[in-house]
């Protein structure tokens, strides 16, 4: 039986004959139904249609995309360490191109995830390369497909891979997680963070949102707690969930100053 993956979300279901009545990830108010209605597909048909884009965002970070864009277009992110690799975020397309990359690279430790829009097709993954996924107990109902591979966790903090960090922060989702590469940017650390922090237009500035797509904003308190829950961590450089959507340095001023103006415009008009 086919896993049908929803087109507009690109996140994978459960195997069943026919395709589910609905995507509970697209009806909830944080994402939406096309406006062509609910629709499916399957990786055997994505693998006809489209190509694994594969590109070295930096040294021992390959980022993993699809081109055509599928679904809501995000790339997902390979940190390769001598500790084991970690996947963060996933794609709904895997075809041989990603599979003999990432396997040339030393494969899978364990697959980490921002949120729900970014599950996509990480069974799928986690089959091909004998790898847990890590996802808080707080974003156990959004699962769509489930598996014995999938661990949930309840602390705060754990480690996927030794000196790799997997921080629940919450915001845009309950569970919602940035993941802490203290190697990155050349030694003075990454933040990878999906859209649990998203990296906007102008990339010296990110900002927080409980549903992108509806524009519905976060209330000011958890904005705050955003900020304090990430300023233990030490990383110069932002990685949101898209290509070029990089905060390049001094990511924790570009937090703090991006949450400040958030919240001053969230208590009133400007003056």
């Amino acid at each position: 039986m086919p896993t049908w993956i929803c087109v507009t979300c690109g996140v994978q279901q459960a195997a069943t004959a026919e395709p589910p009545p609905a995507c509970p990830i697209c009806e909830d108010e944080r994402q939406y139904v096309g406006w062509e209605g609910q629709r499916w597909t399957t990786g055997t048909e994505l693998v006809r249609d489209r190509t694994s884009d594969l590109r070295e965002e930096e040294t021992d970070l390959l980022g993993i995309g699809t081109s055509p864009s599928f679904a809501i277009g995000q790339r997902a992110l390979l940190v390769c360490t001598e500790r084991g690799n970690v996947l963060w975020d996933c794609v709904s397309l895997l075809d041989d191109a990603a599979l003999e990359e990432v396997t040339r690279r030393g494969g899978i430790a364990a697959i980490c995830l921002s949120h729900p829009h970014f599950y996509a097709a990480c069974v799928e993954w986690a089959d091909a390369f004998d790898a847990p996924i890590l996802i808080p107990t707080a974003d156990r109902d959004w699962i769509q497909r489930p598996s014995p591979r999938i661990e949930l966790f309840e602390a705060d903090e754990v480690t996927p891979v030794p000196g790799v960090t997997l921080a629940r922060i919450g915001g845009h989702f309950d569970g919602a997680a940035v993941l802490h590469w203290p190697a990155g940017s050349d030694g003075r650390g990454a933040l990878l963070t999906g859209d649990t922090i998203t990296v906007v237009q102008d990339r010296q500035w990110v900002s927080f949102m409980w549903s992108y797509p509806n524009l519905i904003p976060l209330d000011a308190a958890t904005v705050a707690a955003i900020v304090h829950r990430v300023e233990g961590y030490r990383f110069d450089r932002v990685y949101g969930g898209w290509w070029g959507r990089t905060v390049v340095e001094d990511g924790p001023a570009a937090i703090r100053r991006s949450a400040q103006r958030y919240i001053t415009h969230l208590s009133g008009p400007s003056t």
